[in-house]
């Protein structure tokens, strides 16, 4: 099991140092988010300013973006780290594709293996003979002359991994990818039940077998009460969402989503966290010593995680020693 770390990145001029200290620790893979900053951009300094920790992106939004221009940011960040970069695409959710992005929503699962197959083909493409002819339902790509050539890498093959809560991208994950970015609203049976059942029925699809894709996910942990109250609000928040909900009907909470989806549309954000119970929280959020966080985490991920990163992001120059001691009882 490795033991990543995620950063938000609030400015580039932060990253090398931030990369550095990373590494230094011992971390095995440091990922970036699409949320107030591109996920990408980040990624090009670590890769100089590091030579072992993997760098990707968990996630980037897959559908505001070609799949001809995903390849060549993938390609570059490839070559620049020395093969440490991962591809990690999600497809939001509707409200963003349409209204942040100002892009279509249309059969998601659909169009997201798609995009995967598209840019493996312009990859093989820059790596032989410079020739692609796909025609898909949703993208054509039939050009590229040698000026739009990158030509062959060191490293051409990018993993790829995307993330999801239910079922059909659990699947595709399994039948396309070397990779599945658990959502971090997620409990150990939602896991074991739901998650990689769906990911083995993916890989039956292409006779793949359990250690040709690698599982992560950030996890909710807390280790004193202030840490708790914020887990708990952020459970809220995502649990409030419609597309999440078989999580809590796994558990048979339903009811409890459809209440905080009403709460969280009249705003009344003060009181969603009141909706989750102590015997909820215990369910999405490992709480623990500090002296004991890593031993809990594997007991509670050991078979179902094969990545863990925290959901507090990584900043530079804070809680540096506790970072330290995580990484080091982790690994021994």
């Amino acid at each position: 099991m490795k033991i990543d770390v995620a950063t938000l990145v609030p400015n580039l001029r932060e990253m090398p140092e931030l990369a550095r200290g990373v590494e230094q620790m011992g971390f095995d893979g440091l990922w970036t988010s699409e949320t107030q900053h591109d996920p990408f951009l980040p990624l090009a300094l670590a890769a100089e300013h590091t030579t072992r920790v993997e760098l990707g992106t968990a996630i980037a939004v897959a559908f505001p973006r070609s799949p001809t221009v995903l390849a060549h940011i993938a390609w570059d960040l490839a070559a620049a780290s020395n093969g440490r970069f991962i591809l990690g695409l999600g497809t939001q959710v509707k409200p963003h594709i349409e209204r942040r992005f100002g892009m279509t929503w249309e059969h998601p699962t659909a169009k997201l293996r798609e995009m995967i197959l598209a840019m493996r083909a312009v990859w093989a493409a820059w790596q032989g003979d410079g020739r692609v002819n796909f025609r898909g339902e949703f993208y054509k790509i039939t050009l590229m002359t040698p000026f739009f050539n990158p030509g062959p890498i060191e490293y051409p093959n990018i993993p790829i991994y995307i993330a999801g809560v239910n079922e059909k991208l659990c699947q595709l994950a399994g039948e396309l990818c070397q990779g599945f970015h658990a959502h971090p609203f997620h409990t150990a049976k939602y896991l074991r039940e739901v998650t990689l059942p769906n990911i083995e029925i993916g890989m039956q699809k292409t006779q793949r077998a359990r250690a040709d894709i690698q599982i992560s996910s950030a996890v909710f942990v807390a280790t004193d009460d202030a840490e708790k109250e914020m887990a708990r609000a952020q459970i809220s928040f995502y649990a409030s969402t419609p597309s999440y909900r078989p999580v809590l009907e796994t558990h048979g909470w339903g009811e409890v989503g459809e209440k905080l989806s009403t709460l969280a549309a009249r705003k009344e954000w003060g009181a969603m966290s009141e909706q989750i119970t102590d015997d909820m929280l215990e369910q999405f959020c490992v709480i623990t010593s500090p002296d004991q966080l890593a031993h809990a985490l594997k007991t509670r991920y050991a078979g179902l995680l094969d990545r863990i990163t925290l959901y507090t992001p990584f900043e530079p120059g804070q809680d540096v020693e506790k970072w330290k001691a995580l990484v080091t009882a982790f690994k021994q």
